[in-house]
């Protein structure tokens, strides 16, 4: 086995793997038990029995899904029948102010209107607002008709009742009027956790609205490949993710085995955590044009056929839970995807962090990092630096055993080209045939001066193979990391998560990668030699977009190699002296 051309294979396959999962990634597969567009799923028969509605049996979740506060919901349907509530006088704003969000409703259909995160800031470096900015359409926890249409009832005026229950914050909304009877209730917790109960006990099968689309990104984050943004929901056994850009129809999930559902993106979480069966999900493709950078979008439904103006459009989904007997009750959360928080909270919303196949290095790897940033460094971009070297010295055993062998292979290699020279006239017939006899002898002479010298011809590689789960979990762990988000290095970097907008870091990255090569003990084959040292070129080329923490992740170590191969040169030096 030719110790290059193996190395040379899986360095090609990581690129191929890194380029085919960014940029030709296939899309999401069907997944079963959803229903077809067109298909009609018959909801039950609203009941008008309260009591029935209570004996909904619960949906088994990963632990508790209760937030703190524990109580029997007053059901719309137990109110006198000659008790008339008024709708509302005029339109109100209720503010819930938490330590660490700032929620807003309005009483004019029982709307979240907005959702301030206090600790995460936007692009102006102002609290964070995860519902997105509309024009025309209803916000979350609004109502749509069955036929997809949003509910009038989304305009009436609620009567509001707010109070402060064992250090919860609660608002009830409530409406009788021609438009029908609705009950909206919300208790505000701490993390962005809070209680959702809606009833609408009047016979209608209305869905209830989460979405469309998270947070409102500036144009240069919806133009960023590496800003992920989709749908997702787990089953009693898996996690699904839905890709906007992969669905052209309504894909509608059957809510019986539903645990939960919400829309995310690469740092951030709107999701709807079920106490209740519901009966069915709807995820809407929805086409958004931004009116501004990082301000409203006018929402419209996807069309049949796209023109070439609406191929330019932001593409979005939106979710519509469809409660069973017209009731819903939920457990909410909106805020940052930190793995460990969500963790506690036992309700599986954790899975919706993505750290890859090496998740399970990805985690301490983490860790260590946020250790590095609270204990030594107060930069992440150093702590990234620090931790880049911590993981080369950790793999200096596996690396020396590398470096050791491909330079016994380099000593080696004149008389391995000998003896191919040897055999170069004979591996072919007259014809151009290949000679399977000479093959073979020339194969066993090359492993016969491989074991008369103690060589082992993969013993540069199988090192490095070992390396390869640890550096994919790094990767993975800084593409999704919220705590590099607006995180500043130096200088011009001052987003960790963005790429860098002078190009100078995937540059001087790609020279650091051209000096390592050339320091590597190279092979006699000149192709092998010209292949390797446009390796370099191609890393430069895939590292220009991305995120500044990668790069300089991959340029400290390139860094670190180039020290490495330095030592060893003069260490060999010396020996050959000596």
């Amino acid at each position: 086995m030719d110790n290059r051309r193996f190395l040379l294979a899986i360095i090609l396959s990581m690129l191929v793997l890194i380029v085919w999962g960014r940029f030709f990634a296939p899309e999401e597969p069907e997944r079963s038990g959803q229903t077809a567009v067109g298909e009609q799923t018959p909801a039950e028969t609203p009941s008008t029995e309260p009591e029935r509605v209570a004996e909904e049996p619960p949906v088994a979740t990963e632990g508790d899904v209760a937030t703190g506060h524990q109580e029997e919901p007053e059901s719309a349907g137990e109110m006198p029948a000659d008790e008339v509530l008024e709708a509302a006088e005029g339109e109100r704003e209720i503010v819930i102010d938490t330590a660490t969000y700032r929620a807003e409703l309005t009483n004019r259909g029982a709307q979240l209107v907005s959702f301030r995160l206090k600790e995460h800031a936007n692009s102006q470096g102002e609290p964070l607002d995860l519902v997105r900015a509309r024009e025309g359409h209803p916000y979350p926890f609004g109502l749509f008709e069955p036929d997809g249409s949003a509910a009038t009832l989304n305009e009436a005026l609620f009567v509001v009742d707010q109070s402060t229950r064992e250090g919860r914050q609660e608002v009830s909304f409530r409406y009788r009027g021609p438009e029908g009877h609705a009950v909206k209730r919300f208790s505000f917790g701490e993390e962005g956790l809070f209680d959702v109960e809606i009833e609408l006990p009047d016979g209608k099968s209305r869905s209830v609205l989460l979405g469309p689309g998270i947070r409102n990104p500036t144009t240069e984050e919806l133009e960023n490949r590496f800003a992920r943004k989709s749908a997702v929901y787990r089953t009693l056994e898996d996690t699904e993710t839905v890709d906007p850009k992969g669905v052209s129809q309504t894909e509608l999930v059957p809510g019986g085995n539903l645990r939960w559902v919400g829309l995310h993106d690469t740092y951030f979480l709107t999701a709807l955590v079920f106490n209740e069966p519901v009966e069915q999900v709807a995820l809407e493709p929805m086409l958004g044009e931004p009116l501004a950078s990082g301000g409203p979008m006018r929402f419209r439904p996807m069309p049949e056929e796209l023109s070439d103006a609406e191929e330019e459009l932001v593409r979005e989904l939106e979710v519509r839970v469809r409660p069973r007997s017209g009731r819903l009750s939920a457990v909410s959360y909106w805020g940052p995807k930190i793995y460990e928080d969500l963790a506690e909270q036992k309700l599986g919303l954790e899975k919706t962090v993505a750290l890859g196949p090496f998740g399970f290095l990805a985690r301490p790897l983490l860790y260590g990092l946020r250790w590095i940033y609270n204990s030594i460094v107060s930069n992440y971009g150093w702590a990234i630096i620090l931790m880049t070297l911590a993981i080369r010295i950790a793999l200096f055993p596996l690396n020396h055993k590398s470096v050791v062998s491909m330079q016994r292979m380099q000593e080696l290699n004149p008389k391995i080209q000998a003896i191919r020279q040897k055999y170069r006239s004979k591996l072919k017939d007259k014809q151009g045939r290949p000679n399977a006899e000479m093959q073979r002898k020339q194969n066993e002479e090359i492993m016969a001066l491989y074991k008369k010298e103690g060589v082992n011809p993969a013993g540069g590689c199988l090192p490095l193979l070992l390396q390869i789960p640890v550096l994919f979990a790094f990767y993975s762990l800084l593409s999704t990391a919220i705590e590099l988000r607006y995180a500043p290095w130096v200088g011009w970097i001052q987003d960790l998560s963005a790429p860098d907008p002078y190009l100078a870091l995937p540059i001087v990255m790609g020279a650091t990668q051209f000096l390592q090569q050339k320091l590597t003990p190279s092979a006699a084959d000149p192709t092998q030699r010209r292949i390797f040292m446009l390796m370099p070129v191609f890393f430069t080329i895939l590292f220009l977009g991305f995120p500044s923490g990668l790069v300089l992740y991959w340029l400290t170590n390139n860094v670190l190699g180039i020290v490495q191969q330095v030592a060893y040169k003069r260490y060999q030096e010396r020996k050959a002296e000596a």
